[in-house]
């Protein structure tokens, strides 16, 4: 299958289980004898229709006619997705739990009727802790020496930012404030650097240009550099400032070594693949302290057997929304957090910015900051 039979496919199943949530959330809610006498058929049918179209349809419109009122259509349709998710969550915990309501108490409020309200709890609680902007998540990794002999050195990550429609100029320029106020050495930014549109992004890379750091600001591809266009999303990342390795490496200073690569995730869905670790780490100097960039945490292992002491991935967003977490785990096991892989230290980004609902739960977004000592 090639690469775009490939996207066809993705784009149907994401399609498919988009709708089997609309299902499954309306068919139990107007199972709710007081919502049921309370919204017509008709009514119902017209929801129905305006929810299941309103991401899609603001997606559309951000590309086609960008705008306040685009914009106000994504920006609803990305709300009503995190809302239908826990929607969809708690009424199918409700349903487990109480034997499809076999097992819940007659004459008590129906159990879908509270799943919903906790689903409301919840959602309003994404949405709060997604507005209060990224944490500094603070991470220390000995090696044996380091340039110049310092004895540490600072390298500060962005990853998963998605700039576009969404999260634009404003909430770009708090995070370069926030990453030169911890004055880093170096800066990278593994990823995911753009959303869905260039267009958007492209009159941003002067405010990116911003992050500064004596090592320079060095970067890697995400899947949605892929999706978004790859060679128009390097022109960005070019313009931005930032040096982007493409199955390479590079002297940060002598004896820092960055090693990086394409995006795992997006070769496996769009059939590219290749050697690409051998091309990363091909010709590295021996006793070099070799720093890994990775957008998505795979081939972790293979990374630190080829001799990487860090690796720095996101990707997962760390499920984003729970219990999202869980289903986010399978293809990758290493979701979110600081792991011992061999002699390699693993971070895995919870993402600076958020993908579709502008909500988190439980976890907040963060801007990881490694501390290399000797």
């Amino acid at each position: 299958m090639g690469a775009s039979g490939r996207l066809a496919l993705f784009l149907g199943i994401v399609l498919s289980v988009w709708t089997l949530f609309h299902v499954y959330a309306f068919q139990r809610a107007f199972s709710i004898p007081a919502v049921a006498r309370a919204v017509p058929m008709a009514l119902r049918v017209g929801l129905f229709a305006l929810l299941w179209l309103s991401y899609p349809l603001g997606r559309v419109l951000a590309r086609s006619v960008p705008g306040t009122l685009a914009r106000s259509v994504e920006l609803f349709g990305a709300i009503w997705m995190g809302v239908l998710f826990l929607a969809f969550a708690s009424l199918l915990a409700a349903d487990l739990v109480t034997g499809f309501g076999r097992l819940w108490p007659k004459g008590a409020i129906p159990s879908r009727a509270v799943a919903l309200a906790v689903a409301g709890v919840l959602s309003a609680f994404a949405l709060v802790q997604a507005a209060r902007g990224p944490r500094v998540v603070r991470h220390e990794v000995r090696v044996a020496s380091l340039p110049g002999g310092r004895s540490e050195l600072k390298i500060v990550q962005l990853t998963d930012l998605h700039l576009g429609t969404l999260l634009g100029e404003r909430w770009l320029q708090s995070r370069v404030a926030e990453v030169n106020a911890l004055s880093p050495d170096l800066i990278v930014v593994t990823g995911d650097l753009v959303d869905s549109e260039v267009g958007p992004v492209g009159p941003l890379a002067p405010s990116l240009r911003k992050l500064t750091a004596p090592l320079g600001v060095w970067g890697v591809t995400g899947n949605h550099e892929f999706y978004a266009g790859l060679d128009r999303c390097l022109a960005v990342y070019e313009a931005a400032g930032i040096r982007t390795l493409r199955d390479e490496w590079a002297e940060a200073a002598p004896g820092l070594v960055l090693t990086g690569v394409d995006d795992l995730t997006a070769r496996r869905q769009l059939g590219v693949d290749g050697r690409t670790l051998d091309r990363a780490f091909a010709g590295v100097p021996e006793g070099a302290v070799v720093v890994h960039l990775s957008h998505s945490p795979l081939l972790v292992r293979e990374a630190a057997f080829r001799g990487a002491r860090l690796m720095l991935s996101g990707h997962t967003h760390g499920g984003q929304l729970w219990p999202f977490t869980y289903l986010s785990a399978i293809p990758y096991p290493f979701q979110a957090g600081r792991y011992e892989v061999g002699a390699m230290t693993l971070a895995v980004s919870r993402g600076t910015g958020t993908w579709g609902p502008p909500m988190r739960l439980f976890f907040r977004s963060e801007i990881v900051e490694v501390t290399l000592r000797t």
